[in-house]
């Protein structure tokens, strides 16, 4: 398995909804030069990149400037294989939530979903794995209406939205679509995406929820999600965790032995087996992280040392240059002339 794809049948939706509006979905193929065979192979798995260009190739195809979102709102629990079933049948919003998140490798290694409760809110907020690049904005799109309108439907409630806010720029001849959709006008170009409801959204019963179909479903997806990650090396796991930890907090060695539910000793053996340790992880993610606040112009270096968890400036700036015999100034502007 690659760090980011996702089985075919992730296809399915797109041909579904050009089904649904009367096109051909084998002229759409060939103007997308898709294989029109492609998503009967049960078994395939293609790159997040495909996915997202036949998403964009929809939306020119269809004239649709927000095809994402409208696809959302068509999302069926079924649409995501065992995973939805395992949803389906959760106790509340929350395990529903929880359960995607536990196994949505099955679906999509690369989009994510998490949440956080400020107050009488919850945000839930879209991330993605490996933050090398900037989300497809007709996929961040689907993936926020999905999102809503599964919790619509799992719940049978009205989930009034106080925010929604998404990291790419506006597309002024979509936004009447999106007021439809979430009631209130998003805001655009922020740091993140992500969506505002009221914390108790969370603890609305699932209408479908059934404990006993709940095990089997979840037990089935366990094993999928097992045979996706065999093989994969342990810090290339544990690398991928600690990225969406960041900027939330910075793991120490002790909370990541607990989230692979092992000694820290064991999890510093398992590095030193794949040549690596705890420490190089944390600043290979820095790293990363700061190249990517680095090609946003409105980070100072000062925020940036902030969100990757640096006492003071000098430090980040030092050990950047560690990194890559550069200043974090000098950096950002070699990238801005590249």
């Amino acid at each position: 398995m690659s760090g980011n794809d996702v089985p075919v049948s992730m296809l399915l939706p797109v041909w579904k909804t050009l089904v649904l509006r009367g096109y051909d979905v084998s002229t759409f193929c060939r103007y997308a030069s898709i294989d029109p065979e492609l998503p009967h192979d049960a078994e395939a798995r293609i790159e997040t990149a495909m996915l997202e260009r036949a998403m964009e190739a929809a939306a020119a195809f269809t004239g649709d400037a927000a095809f994402g979102l409208h696809q959302g709102k068509s999302a069926e629990l079924a649409d995501f294989g065992i995973l939805g079933y395992a949803m389906m049948h959760s106790g509340t919003i929350r395990d529903a939530l929880e359960a995607y998140r536990r196994y949505n490798v099955i679906v999509c290694s690369e989009y994510l979903f998490e949440w956080d409760i400020q107050g009488e809110d919850a945000w839930i907020m879209l991330r993605m794995r490996g933050p090398a690049r900037p989300s497809s904005r007709h996929c961040a799109e689907e993936a926020m209406s999905s999102l809503y309108h599964v919790m619509l439907k799992l719940s049978c409630r009205p989930v009034p939205v106080k925010n929604i806010r998404f990291a790419h720029p506006a597309l002024p001849g979509a936004l009447s679509e999106h007021k439809e959709v979430w009631g209130i006008e998003p805001q655009f170009g922020c740091d993140s995406t992500a969506i505002r409801i009221g914390r108790e959204v969370l603890e609305y019963s699932v209408v479908w929820s059934d404990a006993r179909l709940r095990a089997v479903f979840e037990s089935m997806a366990e094993e999928a999600r097992a045979k996706l990650v065999q093989g994969q090396p342990f810090s290339d796991k544990l690398y991928e965790w600690m990225l969406r930890s960041m900027p939330s907090f910075l793991p120490s060695l002790h909370e990541a032995a607990g989230a692979f539910r092992m000694s820290a000793r064991t999890l510093q053996a398992k590095l030193s087996r794949e040549g690596t340790s705890f420490n190089r992880l944390v600043g290979r993610v820095r790293q990363e992280l700061a190249a990517l606040y680095l090609s946003k112009p409105e980070y100072t270096v000062g925020e940036i040392a902030y969100l990757l968890h640096y006492s003071e400036p000098s430090a980040f700036q030092n050990a950047f240059k560690k990194w890559t015999g550069l200043s974090p100034g000098q950096y950002r502007t070699e990238a801005a002339h590249s």
